[in-house]
């Protein structure tokens, strides 16, 4: 009986030294990551603006090429929203939804993933001479979890790796696309042969003699 009691203190010591910690430790988890493309700052938006493409580039994607998606709210700026249902736990259930965006240089969601840690990821664009700076940040509110401030601490290790291979992905399908705004590609033009009139070139002026008067 002594030895249950004791086993019983020695587990409510741990629970209660275990919250005790939790209590210090940092209430906000953040993450981030860049990488440089050759990509313009206009070409790289128009594939992080809202959620069409999103999968071209995303390194969940093919976790789970069963997950079933639903798109609401408009194409592109605040208010586009996707969610996700999968049955493979590494993917679950989820949505993000575009609350903020700044044209050309930044796109902020909020992401839902079934829990009550407010989070939210950013997508910032810097032009870099002729090509762009991407920097996709992740941020998460943990103040009101105790037991969520343990996940903020392996945040980095976590998602980190992802956020590397969506990038990557990110880039390569940015690099790959052709600006909407560029000119179209034509070829060369041929010198023409100046022994060669054109079908529509004007004949020359035919003058008629005149014919002198009968004399009378």
């Amino acid at each position: 009986m002594k030895i249950l009691k004791g086993l019983f203190f020695s587990i409510l010591a741990l629970v209660a030294l275990f919250f005790l910690i939790a209590l210090f430790l940092p209430q906000a988890a953040h993450l981030d990551r860049s990488m440089s493309t050759t990509a313009s700052p206009e070409t790289v938006y128009g594939l992080v603006d809202g959620f069409k493409r999103f999968n071209e580039w995303s390194p969940w994607a093919n976790i789970d090429p069963a997950t079933k998606y639903t798109y609401s709210g408009p194409e592109t700026g605040v208010g586009a929203r996707m969610e996700w249902a999968s049955d493979n736990p590494d993917v679950g259930n989820g949505s993000q939804e575009v609350i903020a965006v700044e044209p050309g240089r930044r796109v902020t969601s909020k992401l839902d993933f079934g829990m009550d840690n407010p989070t939210t990821a950013t997508i910032s664009l810097v032009p870099e001479g002729t090509g762009t700076r991407v920097t996709w940040t992740l941020d998460t509110d943990l103040s009101g979890s105790l037991l969520g401030r343990y996940f903020g601490l392996a945040l980095d290790h976590m998602v980190g790796p992802d956020y590397e291979q969506g990038l990557a992905r990110l880039k390569a399908v940015a690099e790959s696309t052709t600006p909407a705004n560029a000119p179209p590609i034509s070829a060369p033009a041929t010198p023409a042969d100046a022994s060669v009139q054109p079908a529509d070139a004007v004949s020359p002026t035919v003058h008629e003699t005149p014919v002198p008067p009968i004399p009378q």
